[in-house]
């Protein structure tokens, strides 16, 4: 019997879904895909200084390594492509993205902040997936 894995239907800086019955609702496959992608690279890491010391410490205090930080590097000096470089680093890290073929990454400036656009393919099923997102200041 193949067991699935769900996580609670939680989309970045929203509350927790409901399901009919008044229980929470469970995200698996597809959402869940794009709910643990978008909180990878919506968490800023901690940043350090050359020491290797915390100057600012991370959204996650147990794991203060982990995320993209893209709402840090609205209104930096960070490039498209420096920015489409981290989002693909951080994406290969998540087991439901296909290697191969690698994310297509488009990253636009809009007023703010920027617009983001992955194609990208689920590993488990081969579907083509698409998510797009906006990181405002």
């Amino acid at each position: 019997m193949q067991q699935i894995l769900y996580d609670i239907s939680h989309y970045w800086s929203g509350d927790c879904s409901a399901a009919a019955n008044g229980d929470l609702l469970k995200a698996s496959d597809m959402e869940r895909s794009k709910q643990r992608i978008l909180r990878r690279l919506l968490t800023n890491p901690a940043q350090k200084d050359a020491s290797g010391n915390v100057i600012v410490a991370g959204d996650y205090i147990f794991h203060p390594d982990y995320g993209a930080g893209l709402p840090r590097l609205v209104g930096s000096l960070a490039s498209p492509a420096e920015i489409r470089a981290l989002i693909r680093g951080q994406m290969l890290m998540e087991a439901s993205v296909a290697r191969n073929p690698p994310p297509d990454i488009t990253v636009t400036a809009i007023s703010d902040g920027i617009n983001v656009q992955i194609n990208y393919t689920d590993a488990s099923t081969g579907t083509p997936i698409v998510l797009a997102f906006n990181v405002n200041k």
